[in-house]
């Protein structure tokens, strides 16, 4: 039964990916995050779920992995620091259907590391991550454990070297780091004490294995998704302000120079109905005249100053106009000095509510274009979560994702 959930997913994650078409641009731009994701996918589709043993310089990391696989696999040193780069080996468990590929990574302080930024992405690439600590944790580790938390990762704090310390001692380490971490997260601080270390571990894949594997992988779609699409955004924002910039200036120049009520505002609405239209096909919503029709009476009902601009001072504005054209020929043409006045006036109107209009007309085809197919996102909100920890990391990572993607402030 857990086979067929994982696979499901899978293909519904392969077939969202298949589906979403990239141009060279953005293949070049997003090299290294496509591959990371294929690479991800690869992983998804053989079940091969990636623990990422992370930490500063001498908490015994290599150490651990080796104790955990039984073999002299990771070098290790007295000298903190032994560990480089990113190594990595499979630990075989009897009766696991998952292959399990454990990460080894230099210590984030130690200062003569290449690339850090990729060893922390490679670490947040992981399924699981297993933060090891020594003693109480300092400044840079929680900071490296809230980073962690807020991009979704489940961890599990292992204490390492715990032989340097009593039994009261432990106690208090275990007490002063937990007050330290986040209330509303259940994070294990796990003693390592050998065998029961271990059988933790297998007990922990055995249960949630398949559950991080399919939830760091759509997490990582999603970031990846979230990027192309504040990409795209941002070279969309540029083509809907020429587009309203270009409305503007016609629906401008019409309102002054026109001076018949009725055509007036009827030009007006046709030209702002066109604008809405352009700005769907900018932002890949394809709408029908009802549908765009219903966005602009939305807009103008909701918004007080496009409802009377629209329709109540610019048919005002146009009275004054046509009075003043019928009482030309009685005035020697004295009464039309205004109406070059009043023509600027409707224009300046004319242009500051088409903007207004564009503005929120591409925040409302915005979030419509948003529901109209199948995310990462909607796909991680669909998943059932019976463990209230994996529930509450998800909730963190959603709240992060929506503070740090507000893409309202890339639209026009």
């Amino acid at each position: 039964m857990k086979e067929l959930k994982i696979n499901k997913k899978y293909l519904l994650l392969k077939n969202w990916w298949e589906n979403i078409e990239l141009t060279n641009y953005e293949k070049s731009f997003f090299n290294s995050e496509i591959i990371s994701f294929n690479q991800q996918l690869f992983r998804f589709k053989e079940k091969q779920i990636r623990i990422g043993v992370y930490g500063k310089s001498g908490v015994g990391k290599s150490s651990f992995l080796n104790s955990l696989l039984e073999k002299d696999i990771f070098k290790t040193n007295i000298i903190n620091g032994t560990t480089r780069e990113i190594q990595s080996e499979f630990w075989t468990l009897k009766d696991q259907t998952l292959n399990i590929e454990l990460l080894d990574s230099p210590g984030f302080d130690f200062c003569n590391i290449k690339f850090s930024d990729k060893v922390y992405s490679c670490i947040n690439d992981s399924d699981l991550v297993l933060f090891l600590v020594s003693g109480d944790v300092n400044r840079n580790e929680l900071n490296k454990i809230s980073s962690l938390i807020k991009d979704g990762k489940k961890i599990i704090i292992i204490l390492n070297k715990i032989d340097l310390f009593n039994k009261n001692d432990l106690k208090e380490i275990k007490e002063n780091i937990k007050s330290k971490l986040p209330k509303d997260l259940n994070i294990p601080i796990i003693l390592n004490n050998g065998k029961n270390l271990k059988y933790y571990l297998t007990k922990i894949i055995n249960q949630y294995g398949e559950i991080f594997l399919t939830l760091n992988s759509l997490q990582l779609a999603d970031k990846l998704f979230l990027k192309i699409k504040e990409q795209r955004l941002k070279r969309r924002q540029k083509l809907a302000q020429s587009t309203i910039g270009k409305f503007s200036t016609i629906k401008a120049s019409a309102v002054a120079l026109n001076p018949f009520i009725l055509f007036d505002v009827a030009g007006s609405f046709a030209l702002d109905t066109a604008l809405i239209r352009e700005l769907s096909k900018i932002y890949g919503l394809k709408l029908k005249g009802e549908s765009t029709r219903k966005i602009f009476k939305n807009i103008s009902i909701n918004n007080l100053y496009l409802g009377v601009t629209q329709v109540g001072v610019n048919t005002s504005l146009n009275l004054i106009k046509k009075v003043i054209l019928l009482s030309a020929p009685f005035t020697n043409g004295l009464s039309l000095l205004p109406y070059g006045p009043i023509a600027i006036i409707q224009a300046a109107i004319a242009v500051q509510s088409t903007k207004i209009l564009g503005k929120l007309a591409a925040k409302e085809i915005f979030i419509r274009s948003k529901a109209s197919f199948m995310d990462p996102a909607i796909m991680i909100q669909n998943m059932t979560f019976h463990d209230p920890d994996i529930y509450n990391h998800i909730n963190i990572y959603f709240s992060n994702r929506n503070l740090n993607n507000n893409f309202v402030s890339i639209l026009p």
